[in-house]
Order: C-alpha cells, then sequence, then structure tokens
C-alpha cells in the first residue's frame, strides 16, 4: 500500500476515532462545507464549487462553475459581496464576487498561496492569510482593498486566521497551524491557541486554555466566539468575554465535532458533519439548516479517460515485448512498438494492484478487493478467459509486492502485518516465510528467488533494528540468516547462475536510521556491494586471475557413418525444456564466504536488479545530479567492470530473460534493449493509449469501503480506541458527491 494512502488513512481515522453517535441528515447526505452567514442568506462551499441558500435553508442556487476549486467563502459585513479563495490559472489568489452572482474579480497575484480569513469592520477590504513574506512555510495577515492595490501586512509574526474587532483595534486570531487540524484527541506541539492582539502595539491577550486545541474566532460585540475541544474533547462552540475574561460554552455537543464556525448578520453558523447550523447570537438552541442541491455534475458522470499519467506500478513480460501497468485501479498492458495498449481488468467498481507477469508468460497477477477483501487474481495475459481467484495469507488485509518464482508455479508477496508469504498455485496453500520485528515494509522483506525456486532470500531487521540478509529454503521450511547485522544490509538479489547472491550494505547509517527524529537531517548514508558465493566449492568472483596460453584440443579420429549420433530434431519439433539448475547452497561457513566488490565504488545505492547470468544492475540516487532521478549501472561479474547505463531514470525493471529493460524518464515510460544502446525516444511504450472506463459513484462506494478497510489494518492501535469499526462503518452516511471523499 502506498503512503499517500495510508497518509489519507490516517487523516480519516482523525475525523472519525472515538466517535460514538452520527449526526445524520434528514436530507440527501453531503457534506456543505465552510459556511458563511448574512442577514438574509448563508455561503458554503460543495463540490469544488460556492452556493448560497435562505437562512431558512430550501433550493441551494450555485454561485461559481469554473474549471477551478472556490473555497473560504466569507460575506461582507453589509452582505453584498462574497469574498473567497480561488484556485484559478495555477495560482491559489483572493477574489471577491456579488452575493448575487457574477464574474469574480480577482485581488490578489502573489505566487504564494493567499487564503481568505474575512473583511475589515468597514467592508471595504479582505483578510487572508500568506506566507509570502514569511521564512518558512507558516502565514501572515494580510488585508488587500476592494478596489485592488498593495495589500497591506497586519504587524504579528504569525497568524493562521484572523477577526478584527467592530472598531478595528484589536484582532482575535489563530497564531499556529497545524498540519493536521483534524487528528482526534491531539495534545502535541501544535495545540492551537486563540490570542487577542491589539494592533497599536501588537500586545498580547491570551484566551485561558489548558492545552485545548481553538480555533475560529469570531468577534461579536464584547465576545469573541470560537470552537474547541476543551469540554470532553468534542470540539464545540465556546465564548470568551474580553471584559469579564471568562470562557463559556454555548452549545453542548453530544455528536461529531463541529469543524468550523463563522458569524455574520447577527448569527453564527457552523458545519458538523456536513450538516449546517445557524444560531442566534444571544440563544444557545442550534437551528437546522435543511438544504438541497442540485446540479449538473460534469465529475459525476460515467465516462472514459486516459490514464497514462496515474501509473501506480508497473512490470514488464518475461520477453520485454509488453509491459504491464496498474493505472486509475485497473491493469492495462501496453506494446512499445506493435499492437494497442489493453485493459485486462475493465472493473470501475473494484481496485486492482501491483501486476506481476509470469516468467513463463502466461499469467500476470494482482491483487484484487472484488469480493470487498483483497485476493490473489491470475488473468490469462491476452486477457481472455476465467480468472483464477486465490485467497491469501494472512487475509484479510492489504498485500503488496508480488514476485514470481522462476518456475511461475509460486509467487511470494508482502501483507501489512509485515509479513512475508507464499502461494503454491497450483495447490493454493500459503506459507508464511518470516515477519519483520517492527516498523513497516521499506526495505524489508522484499523477496528474491534462486532460479531453481527452492530458496528466497530477503533481509529482515533485528533487535538492533539493522538489516540482515536471511535464506529460506522450502524444502525445509526453515530461514537461516547469513550475514552478520554489523551492517545494514539491503536490496538484495540472486544472480541467474545461482552461483552468487548480491546485496548492499552500509555501515555508516547511523544518525539516519530512525524516520522519527531529526538526527539524519544532514547525513549521508553510501552503500557498498557485496556478493555471497553460496557453493563452498564454488570460485571466488574475486579470484585472482591470470592469462594462459590456450592449447588446441587434440583431433579426434572419424566415427563410421552408421556410428554416427542422431541429428538434429526435425523441424517442427519443439525443444526439450530444459529444467533449471538445482541451487546448491552450502550455509556451513557461508558467513566467510561475503565479498566485497572492488569495482563497484561505494554510493548512495538504492536496489539491484537481475540481468543475464552474469550481469546485474545497480540504481544509485546520485548525489548533487543536475539530471533529476536515478541512475542505472552495470556490472558485469566475469569482466568485473562497472559501467553507467541510464540517468534520470524514475522506475526501473528487468525482463525476466535479462535482454529488456523497462524504465520511466518524466512521463515517458520505455522498452529497449539491455545489450544494444537505445536512441533517443527508442522503445516508447504507448501509455498515452491507455484509456479506462469510470463511473465515479461505483469508484467512490469502493474508496468508502477501503478507507474503512484501512481504518482496520493500519491504525496503530489494534483496539481502534475502543471503536467498533464495522459498527461505525454501519452508522457512517453514505454520501452521494465527490466532496465528502475530499473531506475524508
Amino acid at each position: 500500500m502506498s503512503k499517500q494512502i495510508r497518509k489519507g488513512i490516517v487523516a480519516f481515522a482523525a475525523v472519525l476515532l472515538g466517535v460514538l453517535s452520527i449526526v445524520a441528515q434528514s436530507s440527501s447526505v453531503s457534506l456543505y462545507r465552510q459556511p458563511t452567514i448574512s442577514k438574509t442568506e448563508i455561503a458554503f462551499s460543495y463540490a469544488g464549487d460556492l452556493w448560497s441558500v435562505s437562512r431558512n435553508g430550501g433550493d441551494a442556487r450555485r454561485l461559481t462553475t469554473g474549471i477551478g476549486v472556490e473555497t473560504d467563502p466569507y460575506f461582507s459585513p453589509d452582505g453584498s459581496w462574497i469574498a473567497f479563495t480561488g484556485e484559478y490559472d495555477g495560482n491559489t489568489d483572493v477574489f471577491i464576487m456579488p452575493t448575487a452572482g457574477g464574474v469574480p474579480k480577482r485581488l490578489t497575484y502573489h505566487p504564494s498561496p493567499d487564503s481568505v480569513s474575512g473583511w475589515t469592520p468597514d467592508g471595504t477590504s479582505v483578510l487572508f492569510a500568506s506566507s509570502r513574506n514569511s521564512s518558512s512555510n507558516f502565514t501572515r495577515l494580510f488585508s488587500v482593498s476592494v478596489s485592488g492595490g498593495l495589500e497591506s501586512e497586519i504587524p504579528l509574526p504569525m497568524v493562521n486566521r484572523g477577526w478584527l474587532s467592530p472598531d478595528g483595534r484589536s484582532i482575535a486570531y489563530e497564531p499556529l497551524s497545524q498540519w493536521q487540524e483534524d487528528w482526534k484527541y491531539y495534545k502535541g506541539g501544535q495545540t492551537q491557541p486563540i490570542w487577542i492582539a491589539k494592533l497599536a502595539d501588537s500586545s498580547i491577550e491570551k484566551v485561558p486554555r489548558t492545552n485545548s486545541n481553538d480555533k475560529c474566532p469570531m468577534w461579536i460585540g464584547d465576545k469573541v466566539y470560537f470552537l474547541s475541544d476543551r469540554v470532553g474533547q468534542i470540539v464545540s462552540l465556546f465564548s470568551y468575554d474580553t471584559k469579564t475574561k471568562k470562557v463559556e460554552q454555548i452549545v453542548d455537543n453530544k455528536g461529531l465535532d463541529i469543524k468550523y464556525a463563522s458569524a455574520g448578520g447577527g448569527a453564527i453558523v457552523y458545519e458538523q458533519f456536513g450538516t449546517i447550523f445557524t444560531l442566534e447570537v444571544g440563544s444557545r438552541s442550534p437551528k437546522k439548516v435543511d438544504i438541497r442541491v442540485t446540479g449538473d455534475y460534469a465529475g459525476v458522470r460515467p465516462r472514459y479517460e486516459k490514464v497514462g499519467t496515474r501509473i501506480a506500478n508497473a512490470a514488464v513480460s518475461p520477453n520485454g515485448v509488453r509491459a504491464v501497468f496498474e493505472a486509475r485501479g485497473e491493469i492495462i498492458s501496453a506494446p512499445a512498438d506493435k499492437g494497442d495498449a489493453r485493459n485486462l481488468t475493465n472493473s470501475t467498481s473494484v481496485m486492482e494492484r501491483d501486476p506481476a507477469w509470469s516468467p513463463d508468460g502466461r499469467w500476470i497477477a494482482y491483487f484484487s478487493d472484488e469480493s470487498g477483501e483483497y485476493a490473489l487474481h491470475l488473468r490469462d495475459q491476452t486477457g481472455i478467459g476465467e480468472v483464477k481467484k486465490m485467497a491469501l495469507g494472512g487475509a484479510p488485509g492489504f498485500f503488496s509486492g508480488p514476485v514470481w518464482a522462476p518456475d511461475s508455479k509460486k509467487l511470494a508477496y508482502n501483507d501489512n502485518h509485515l509479513n512475508l508469504w507464499f502461494i503454491d498455485i497450483e495447490k493454493g496453500t500459503n506459507t508464511k516465510v518470516d515477519t519483520n520485528p517492527f516498523g513497516t515494509l521499506d526495505d524489508v522483506l522484499a523477496p528474491s528467488w534462486s532460479p531453481d525456486s527452492k530458496w528466497l532470500a530477503y533481509v529482515k531487521q533485528l533487535d538492533n533494528r539493522l538489516r540482515s540478509v536471511f535464506l529460506y529454503s522450502l524444502e525445509k521450511g526453515q530461514a537461516n540468516q547469513v550475514t552478520d547485522g554489523l551492517g545494514d544490509a539491503r536490496y538484495i538479489i540472486f544472480d541467474k547462475s545461482g552461483k552468487y547472491l548480491f546485496f548492499t550494505a552500509s555501515t555508516n547509517l547511523a544518525q539516519t536510521i530512525s524516520f522519527a527524529d531529526l538526527t539524519g537531517v544532514d547525513r549521508q548514508t553510501s552503500r557498498s556491494v557485496y556478493a555471497i558465493v553460496l557453493r563452498n566449492d564454488a570460485p571466488s568472483p574475486l579470484a585472482p586471475e591470470s592469462d594462459e596460453e590456450k592449447v588446441a584440443p587434440e583431433k579426434k579420429p572419424d566415427v563410421p557413418a552408421g556410428d554416427k549420433p542422431a541429428g538434429p530434431p526435425v523441424a517442427g519439433t519443439p525443444p526439450a525444456k530444459k529444467e533449471p539448475e538445482a541451487t546448491r547452497i552450502d550455509l556451513d561457513g557461508i558467513d566467510q564466504r561475503v565479498v566485497a566488490i572492488p569495482a563497484i565504488p561505494t554510493r548512495n545505492f538504492n536496489n539491484l536488479y537481475a540481468g543475464k547470468a552474469g550481469t546485474i544492475y545497480i540504481s544509485e540516487i546520485p548525489q548533487g545530479a543536475t539530471t533529476p532521478g536515478l541512475t542505472i549501472h552495470k556490472y558485469d561479474i566475469d569482466k568485473r567492470k562497472l559501467d553507467e547505463v541510464k540517468a534520470g531514470v524514475g522506475n526501473f525493471i528487468v525482463s525476466d530473460n535479462g535482454e529488456k529493460m523497462l524504465f520511466q524518464q518524466g512521463p515517458s515510460w520505455n522498452l529497449v534493449s539491455t545489450t544494444v544502446p537505445s536512441r533517443p525516444g527508442e522503445g516508447v511504450v504507448k501509455t498515452s493509449d491507455m484509456e479506462v472506463f469510470i463511473d465515479p459513484r461505483a469508484e467512490w462506494k469502493q474508496m468508502f469501503n477501503e478507507i474503512w478497510r484501512g481504518e482496520r489494518d493500519f491504525f496503530y492501535d489494534p483496539g481502534t480506541h475502543g471503536l467498533d469499526i464495522e459498527k461505525a462503518k454501519s452508522s457512517t452516511p453514505r454520501t452521494s458527491m465527490p466532496s465528502s471523499i475530499a473531506m475524508i
């Protein structure tokens, strides 16, 4: 599972975990967000556009229809204008438009993102937050006149969002920004306070709090209203009296968090899980606003879409004539020369991941959640015929990294519980090989098969957190550690000859070993390449060489015609299948047969790939390179020579026969020979032809289910803080628009 997906799942967990009740809407379920209110109307963001509706509810009217996304609406004090943040023309800026609708007017033009935060009390200027003058990514507050012109900076060092007092002399504001503002129960260093500053001298008054998360300040009369999780860790509405210095809870919230609030026209409007409520100033009884939204949503229409720029995973056919890709949840095969791209799965409501092409060329394996949980699917590489579906070890869960054995009868893979498995395709049985004791799947348990398919090599972390090389015998069902664990070993590969196992190792990992601290920020790890001689009678790849004169063999006497051996097979007769030579591994003393390869300098290597017997490829993350991407090197074992193959490569794969390589440079994927230098533009795979059918509503259902599976399988607490995942899932309203997914 990708890091982007895991990050999205964690964000979703922050919204829902710990919630024991769900707020349901009586009308169609949706997510109306970021409401603002005037004396007569409410405006809000929905499905990437701005809408308005009467304060009493009813049919909403769309205000914007542009291709950009509009957010952060704020009514002007007199209710005649709406200021908002617009993502137009490749930039994020401040815009205003009449409340009745019309062409938006752009007010800011700086390349830094500008996000609207409100208005000045006289309605002549719009407030917005921007990092344009910041030394880092924090924001400050600015104002810009509705007639345009230069912006003015509010004299405060850091502001995420602010609201001016009615007399314009003070401001209530959020001095900090949170990288994940929806993190439930958060009590770390980014808990958000609300401060009140006098603009004349920038003196600060802090709203009383005890490490609570406070946000959305709104100044009404002598009181600052705001949202806070200070009571019961559920976000509710509070007020701070600037005269009496008392904090008071205004809304007794027993449901989901209030996500956003704004004020205007003598009332407060807030959003609670997509539902909009209003509260008259002085009242404690919120009123739900029933809203109906209809529109011609282009994003909902079923359609065909090009997906060549949305490739997630790739594999190459054994002879290198085609490549297979995961793109937008489909598995697509594409050639570099003759033929067309073809969608092998055609399943808009199903997610398929991680294709792998069997060495015999017949099968393409991938993971599919067609049944509601991920399973292994095997499909004929032509796309014709029935799909073979197989349960996986450790299911239900998420799976990754499928690697076929050379005999095409077994396939190794990982699960999200840090286990390495292999499945016997004929028997359908799953065998657990090993488990990494902690951490994530980054650079551990990535398997390499021996040429005879009877051994698996992989690396696993030891108690000291360093990785060591392990060899697993399928015949004995036993794993053996073969490196000492004093260096950090990663990226293993069997040579196709079966004589050597190559890996990289680092002895300067030290301060970069943890991702969770800053000790390794300015440190560069380097790695050397090593070989393990697998047989105790096999020559070392570094044995001394000596040039010797070759002696011509003796000429053998002629054999009588009748005694001659049979000639070549008759034309058309298929050659007898050659069984691979058994890979013999002598474990006794194997740690003494580990040799460093002096022809390969120590660099920042990040993977190894097997070519033909006697050839390996090595990818390097170059330091200070002018061309972004990896540099690929080829090492010839017999010649003991290292050559550069390609620079600026994004992804790199070698075909099973070692004769072709698939690499990505920029948006282009190329499939070229490993033995003959390729010309620029040669072997371009037809990814631009890849097209899939999309039914957005069917996709949303899959996305909804996948998010909940992610909560079940990836949340750091297996008990999910006491939340019953299945019960919470069944209680969560299904939404009908993509804005719901965006919020999740």
